[in-house]
């Protein structure tokens, strides 16, 4: 079940694209706002937090939270990630995981995990193209967290769930590069294809060319283990 953040977060998506906060405006005060939509202010600090990862909203220390028009950040003013961890350490430790669990998924996926895969990616496309940024980032958590499990390997399950929150705030960054949001998909695609084939050498090389490439689009570098 969705929390009230993220309940919170796709109302505020859906106002955004319905040109109800315009490119540029600025959302109501955190007050306002948090008794507009029913939510506490811890709640709706999570939600902007979200739409900041992809996005679609810009914090000014001081002056309020804005409706940005689209135009990535540079990696040196991305927002603050869960417990303030430089992005490029989250994409390190990723590096290091989750192209083991890539590979091993392929070695021990049966057919309902791969269904599994194959619908996490529908969905992922379908919101894509209706342009729910926020349920596709959900829809890209999943099927990592999936990868994960299908590994076989309870440790590599339990430590990519425990930097779960690390996890979905560095798989949003990229998507808010709108020239590129179907790129994800493309290269869920390719490991997923890797994986239903069986090939973990495939799998655990597609799932690090990913990494690299979504770091790319962030600007986001970090040393190779």
């Amino acid at each position: 079940m969705p929390s009230l953040a993220n309940i919170a977060a796709q109302t505020l998506q859906r106002r955004i694209l319905d040109g109800h906060y315009p490119p540029g405006s600025a959302l109501p005060g955190q007050r306002e706002l948090s008794e507009n939509l029913g939510i506490s202010r811890a709640s709706l600090r999570e939600a902007i937090s979200m739409l900041e990862a992809l996005g679609l909203l810009r914090s000014q220390a001081g002056k309020g939270v804005f409706v940005t028009a689209g135009k990535p950040a540079s990696a040196a003013d991305l927002p603050a990630g869960p417990s303030a961890m430089p992005p490029a350490a989250i994409f390190q430790m990723r590096y290091v995981v989750e192209p083991a669990n890539a590979a091993l998924a392929a070695r021990q996926a049966g057919p309902e995990g791969i269904e599994a895969l194959r619908e996490c990616m529908l969905e992922m496309q379908r919101a894509l193209a209706a342009s729910d940024l926020l349920t596709a980032a959900d829809c890209d958590l999943r099927f990592h967290l999936a990868l994960a499990e299908l590994s076989g390997n309870p440790a590599l399950t339990a430590l990519t769930e425990h930097f779960q929150a690390h996890l979905a705030y560095s798989l949003r960054l990229p998507f808010a590069d709108r020239s590129h949001i179907w790129q994800p998909a493309d290269e869920h695609n390719a490991i997923l294809a890797a994986v239903a084939a069986g090939n973990a050498s495939a799998a655990r090389k597609a799932m690090q060319q990913h990494l690299n490439s979504a770091a790319g689009r962030v600007g986001i570098t970090f040393v190779k283990p």
